[in-house]
Formats: C-alpha cells, sequence, structure tokens
C-alpha cells in the first residue's frame, strides 16, 4: 500500500480514536519540522531519511509532505510514494506562507523563522493577496428597464432578464 494511503487511513483511525489530542500532536510536530525546514536549504533525499533526520515515524512524514507538496517548486508524486522514494523539499517561500495563510495555520505562518526569509511587510502582503483572494466580489446589479448587458439592445427585462 503506498505510503500516502496509509498516511490517510492512520490520520482517520487516530482522530476517530483520540480526537482533537491525535491533531494536537501531530501540529506540534509539523511545527517543529517547518522550523527546521525555513531554518535550512532542503535538499532532495528518501522519505526515509527524512524521516529520520526530522525524528518522525514514516506516515507522520508522509502527512507533512502531503501538507507541503503543494507548496513546493516541483511537487513530489505521492500516490505512489515509498520508503525508498527520493522526494525534494524545494519550497517556493511565498507560495508556502501563502497556503499556510489559506490553512488558517497561524501557528506556522507566524513562526520567528519566517523573519530573515520574508520581511514583516511582504509578509502582510502575501497575507492581504490570499486573504483577498478568496473575497467574491459582485458586479453592478442590473435594473429591469436598464440595457440588456448582451447588447441586443432591448431591456434587460424583456431580454436576458426575462423569466422563462
Amino acid at each position: 500500500m503506498p505510503l500516502l494511503n496509509e498516511w490517510r487511513d492512520y490520520a482517520q483511525q487516530q482522530q476517530e480514536k483520540n480526537g482533537p489530542s491525535f491533531w494536537k500532536e501531530y501540529f506540534d510536530q509539523e511545527t517543529q519540522f517547518y522550523k527546521q525546514i525555513l531554518a535550512s536549504k532542503p535538499r532532495k533525499s528518501t522519505v526515509q531519511s527524512y524521516a529520520k533526520k526530522f525524528g518522525v515515524d514514516l506516515i507522520t512524514m508522509t502527512g507533512f509532505l502531503d501538507g507541503i507538496n503543494d507548496s513546493l517548486k516541483a511537487p513530489n508524486d505521492l500516490d505512489s510514494l515509498e520508503a525508498d522514494s527520493e522526494v525534494s523539499l524545494a519550497y517556493d517561500m511565498e507560495l508556502l506562507y501563502k497556503n499556510m495563510v489559506d490553512a488558517k495555520a497561524e501557528w506556522l505562518y507566524n513562526l520567528p523563522e519566517w523573519e530573515p526569509l520574508l520581511t514583516p511587510e511582504r509578509r502582510k502582503e502575501l497575507y492581504r493577496e490570499q486573504k483577498n483572494s478568496k473575497t467574491v466580489i459582485k458586479g453592478p446589479k442590473i435594473g429591469r428597464n436598464d440595457p440588456c448587458p448582451c447588447g441586443s439592445g432591448k431591456k434587460y427585462k424583456k431580454c436576458c432578464g426575462r423569466d422563462l
């Protein structure tokens, strides 16, 4: 069974069994993982050697890889991930920050390890960009007697606004 499926099964079982305490422990480990990632330049290595380096088991390391994969310069093929698979942790710094904001992972995007990487002003800009990307902006409302926006020259109520 690929590691990603094992991770998902394991996480689901642990959530059912231990509830929030499982995720608290996982997020504490994840925080340490990101502290180390942000403080060093990641290189390619195997899943097993990364698990050893970060002091976690293989399944937990797979969870970390699943979490960071969308922020990598070249995403890893998680569906075929095995212990000896070579993976890269080369992340896009700004994308990683935005993804942390999107996930509402305040404990991660407020880490002090971001300070040498991104200025406070840039972090605020990225935060705003990410928050604004989810904002739905409605166009102006078309009045019943306004010209139809389709360009027919008819009133909206007699063209596209007609109840069919």
